[in-house]
């Protein structure tokens, strides 16, 4: 037994069988009705005369004298075991579980559980549920097969409904619950007006698929979620009705294949299921009708008869009459279908800006500070995934949405592409389009209208352009933030490409600002000015945005691409609307916590970096401070500013070398002194020729590696030919150098003799990096060659430096792109040849550092292996990339990106560099600090925005529902009309309060923040609370382990 304590009434728990004839016993009476059944009681509750039986079947009030015929099951518990209980008891019901779902634990002496068991656990612990299912799996098999029969005694063969004698029960349908088995006449009664269930029929011993139809006229076929039927169907035709077939059809809920005479229908019930499960899926229409098709016969013998291209043409009706109905077109009887604007039937962001109905009054005369509030964010991409195959054509397959929604009217864009045909013609044979192109909003990542279009031959700007241009009609705003993985080369020649489309664009007005930045993902593949002036941290008014909305899309649209690369023109661009429109709105109705998000985000991380800033800037020079900010201000102004960000970085190159050597040589022969021992070639020059001729070595020894025993002549020509070319540039070398270095005969006769002659390639030069101390010679000339080698180090490194992000992007374009044999093979080769180009940049530096560490000991340079660190292959990734078997907790730069500087600056020019370095430091603290407050502001403002959103659009379906009203319909139509306007506005409402009741508690974390901001105090204690849990959630985790801890960690712990 058991009882509640608090408020709740005491109860009497039990577990045991309860006849019926005991309940239905009453005092004073001495009949009692024969027992049929026992049922388990659940609960008893003592009310003044008796009890109060309370089962999820039966309830009835009970004498306490039928009750004192059984014997309880009483458990004897401690107060504080049954004060236990009743916590878990509660604790349960606080999570909304069912009374009886609590009774059913407290009944058998156990404890409810503490969480639900059919939620996902915990990494590791494994699915309870399925072990617990392991046990019972005969249980479960048992009552599978039972199904296959009758499921009851054969002693009672009659039908379970009628009970008439002789009427045999042996029909039953799969598709209503516990119906039995019924005689003919019952299930015939019984689906008067549902036609299209499962029957089947027993033949006393197994079951058979029966139908409801007589044999004969049964040839219209209704293709339904679980089976393709063919059945017998009449019209009307007795005068009661005007309507015709087809009218008929739809009033049945049923939608005819063709308009005249059709055979052939689809129940709503089928278009739905389909519409959102290939939405979520990405499942083809093909793969739909083959899995109804199979629950129809799954056996080869019976097959249906075949309505895939039926049911293909319905789909895409159904699909555009949906695409009209939710945007309110069918509230438009003045213009019609055909009627719609261009983008009209678009799912807006309510998030986004729209003026004239979420604005604010004023907002065009927002301050400077606070304009970005009132910036439009879009980003540009293109997905090449999305390819179409060049099959039909346009005067075949039109398509039904004209431009409708997010695809761009298709004949003004072949008139526009006329002009651009040099540049759109396509390159892959075979395809139609190579992918499509997208202008999302970049906030909340939704497709704006006539915002998508095809690629003809790769990413051109002239499609990029266009869909921007169009994406923007009518926008009145006044601010513009343009994201595009190329933004840095696209905008250069924008405005004038723009100009040459529509000259009274948006972005071509008076008084436009325009921001261009590049996407997080893809900025660290670009060089690092774009990385300076593109970045979205360090854009004034980005927030925390990325960028990379276009990304997300493409992840979700990828899997339809198997689908839309076998349609039609038409087809593919109705289908790439309607997707789109439903993620759209599937964007629109998580925006509750999407936004949620970000806020939660943004005021959990500000006031960290808010107060990092301000100590950072406790430590710096107050008139330095200000001359920076001053700096920093100007060039947010005005991109076209020096850039702040940028560091002023002294790294020589070799023809800067050179030219100084040359320079140095003039001003000796003006001075009379000439040190050439040759009049063609000077000692400058025989070093350069010499580092030269090593570098022409590299190359040749590269290409005959690549030779093997099955090489074309021609290849094998082309290695010999070079490999004479430099025997003779080899065989003069040596005679230049022996008039520099005269000694270095004796050092190529001391050389090991081989009984072959030594390939061009393996020839030693003797350059004096070379000859060290072995034998002596001019030192100027290892001076010379100490300057170039320097150079070339650095060179070097900025080559690799520059072809391990090329080979970061590539790898990133071909895991996601790139599909297919002939592509893959064509990435793998550009791939191939950065990689080439990285190796022979690894080759040189490496080369060059041993050169410059044998040269720092001849000539008592210091500190140059400091300079020069070596390059492992480790040390050989990009900036993304980390070491192997490092995550990306762990991760650190390597090297190669830290090492800029060159060690032989003077002292003003380091100490120029520090304080630059120090200055970039402090400006990208100021600008998380900034964006992370403006992160607050922008999402604040995006609430209010969708807040005001769905109030208009809720009044813009009120609108539309009176309006209904004062046409001149029939009234059931105009019932209609209003029903479904009403509805919309109801809809607009609900989600415009629960949003509104979702975000009820920002204000406070807002304050919250602000109040951390300017207490910093505040940070800290919540900093040492976070601390002090994770704390003791550790000594939590130690002290309830199995093992003993050792006697130091212990020590440590305590410690």
């Amino acid at each position: 037994m058991g009882r509640n304590q608090g408020k709740k009434k005491e109860k009497i728990k039990c577990a045991t069988h309860l006849p019926v004839s005991a309940l239905a016993f009453q005092p004073g009476s001495s009949t009692v009705a024969p027992p049929i059944h026992t049922i388990k009681v659940k609960k008893l509750k003592a009310i003044n005369h008796g009890f109060k039986v309370t089962d999820s079947s039966f309830h009835s009030d009970v004498n306490a004298a039928a009750i004192s015929a059984f014997t309880w099951k009483e458990t004897n518990l401690s107060d504080s075991q049954m004060d236990a209980v009743w916590d878990r008891v509660h604790q349960s019901e606080s999570a909304g579980w069912d009374q009886g779902y609590i009774d059913s634990f407290v009944n058998r002496d156990q404890l409810p559980p503490d969480n639900d068991p059919e939620l996902p656990k915990a990494k590791g612990k494994g699915d309870k549920a399925m072990h617990e299912w392991m046990k019972h799996i005969d249980v479960y098999l048992s009552a599978l097969i039972t199904l296959e029969g009758r499921g009851q005694p054969s002693a009672s063969p009659n039908c379970v409904r009628c009970r008439i004698p002789d009427h045999e029960g042996k029909y039953r349908c799969l598709g209503c619950d516990n119906l039995g088995l019924i005689c003919q006449d019952c299930m015939l009664s019984t689906h008067q007006h549902m036609p299209f269930h499962r029957i089947e029929s027993w033949n006393g011993v197994y079951f058979l698929r029966s139908s409801l139809n007589p044999t004969w006229g049964d040839d219209f076929v209704v293709i339904d979620s679980d089976q393709i039927h063919t059945v017998g169907l009449d019209y009307c035709g007795c005068g009661a009705t005007s309507k015709g077939q087809v009218e008929q059809l739809l009033e049945c809920r049923l939608y005819p294949a063709t308009v005249v005479n059709p055979k052939t229908a689809a129940t709503f019930r089928v278009l739905e299921l389909f519409e959102l499960l290939q939405y979520e899926s990405k499942l083809s229409t093909y793969e739909f009708y083959q899995t109804v098709s199979r629950l129809t016969d799954n056996t080869g013998l019976h097959i249906p008869k075949d309505r895939y291209p039926t049911l293909l043409r319905i789909v895409h009706q159904w699909r555009h009459l949906k695409l009209l109905k939710r945007t309110g077109r069918g509230h438009d009887p003045v213009r019609g279908a055909l009627g719609t604007h261009p983008g009209e039937c678009a799912l807006l962001c309510p998030a986004c800006l729209h003026v004239g109905i979420n604005l604010p009054d004023g907002w065009e005369n927002a301050p400077r500070d606070s304009k970005y509030l009132y910036a439009l964010n879009i980003a540009l991409d293109a997905c090449f995934r999305m390819k179409r195959k060049d099959c039909s054509s346009e005067e075949a397959d039109p398509g039904l949405s004209r431009g409708f929604a997010y695809v761009v009217e298709e004949t003004a864009f072949q008139e526009y592409l006329k002009k651009h045909d040099k540049e759109t013609k396509p390159k892959s044979q075979g395809y139609a389009s190579s992918g499509i192109a997208t202008v999302e909003c970049s906030q909340h990542n939704s497709k704006r209208p006539l915002a998508v279009c095809d690629t003809q031959r790769g990413e051109r700007y002239c499609n990029m352009d266009y869909i921007t241009l169009l994406s923007l009609q009518l926008c009145l705003l006044q601010m513009f933030l343009i994201s595009y993985d190329i933004a840095c080369q696209w905008f250069i020649n924008l405005f004038m490409r723009l100009a040459q489309i529509d000259p009274s664009g948006p972005l071509l007005q008076p008084g436009v600002e325009i921001r261009f930045l590049v996407p997080k993902f893809h900025l660290p593949a670009h060089i690092p000015a774009c990385r300076n002036r593109f970045a979205f941290m360090l854009t004034p008014g980005a927030g925390l945005g990325d960028g990379e909305a276009p990304e997300r899309g493409w992840g979700d649209l990828n899997p339809l691409a198997t689908s839309t690369c076998e349609m039609g023109p038409g087809t593919r661009r109705d289908t790439l609307d309607y997707h789109f429109g439903d993620y759209n709105w599937r964007k629109r109705i998580q925006l509750g916590d999407s936004l949620l998000k970000k806020m939660i985000t943004a005021t959990s991380d500000v006031a960290e970096h808010v107060i990092a800033h301000r100590e950072l800037e406790s430590t710096i020079d107050p008139n330095q401070l200000r001359s920076w900010t001053e700096a920093m201000t100007a060039w947010e102004q005005d991109p076209t500013q020096p850039n702040p960000y940028e560091i002023s970085v002294k790294m020589p190159t070799q023809a800067a070398v050179r030219r100084q050597l040359a320079e140095e040589e003039e001003r000796a022969l003006e001075a009379g002194i000439d040190v050439s021992l040759s009049d063609e070639v000077s000692p400058c020059s025989l070093i350069a020729l010499g580092i030269d001729l090593e570098g022409e070595q590299h190359s040749l020894k590269t290409l005959a590696k690549s030779l093997w025993d099955h090489s074309q002549d021609r290849q094998i020509t082309r290695v010999k030919l070079r490999s004479n070319a430099l025997t003779r540039k080899l065989t003069e070398w040596f005679s230049l150098l022996q008039l520099y270095i005269p000694t270095s005969t004796l050092l190529r006769k001391r050389e090991p003799q081989k009984k072959e002659s030594p390939k061009p390639f393996d020839v030693k030069l003797w350059l004096p990096s070379q000859i060290g101390n072995q034998v002596s010679f001019d030192k100027s000339l290892a001076e010379t060659e100490y300057k170039l080698r320097n150079a070339q180090a650095h060179e070097a490194l900025g080559v690799l430096r520059r072809n391990l992000q090329i080979r970061a992007t590539l790898y990133d374009a071909k895991n996601r792109w790139v599909r297919g044999q002939g592509a893959n093979t064509w990435a793998l080769n550009a791939i191939s040849t950065v990689q080439a180009h990285i190796a022979a940049a690894r080759d040189e530096y490496r080369q060059a550092r041993s050169a410059l560490l044998a040269l720092s000991d001849l000539l008592g340079y210091v500190k140059v292996d400091e300079e020069f660190l070596p390059l492992e292959d480790k040390d050989i990734r990009s900036m993304t990339e980390a070491e192997p078997g490092q995550g990306e907790t762990r991760r650190k730069l390597s090297w190669i990106w830290r090492r800029v500087n060159a060690a032989d600056a003077t002292e003003e020019e380091t100490q120029a560099f520090i304080m630059g370095t120090i200055r970039v430091e402090w400006g990208k603290s100021r600008a998380r600090a900034q964006r992370y407050q403006e992160e607050i502001k922008l999402v604040e403002e995006e609430m209010s925005r969708t807040l005001r959103f769905f109030v208009w659009k809720a009044a813009d379906w009120h609108s539309k529902a009176v309006a209904a009203l004062t046409e001149a319909t029939t009234p059931e139509y105009a019932e209609g009309l209003k029903a479904y306007a009403e509805r919309q506005a109801a809809l607009c409402q609900s989600l415009h309060d629960a949003f509104k009741l979702r975000w009820k508690g920002v204000p406070s974390l807002i304050q919250s923040a602000t109040d951390k901001m300017e207490s910093p105090e505040l940070f800290y204690k919540r900093k040492q609370r976070e601390f002090e849990r994770r704390g003791k959630k550790t000594e939590k985790i130690f002290s309830s382990s199995s093992m003993p801890s050792p006697p130091v960690a212990s020590s440590t712990m305590n410690s």
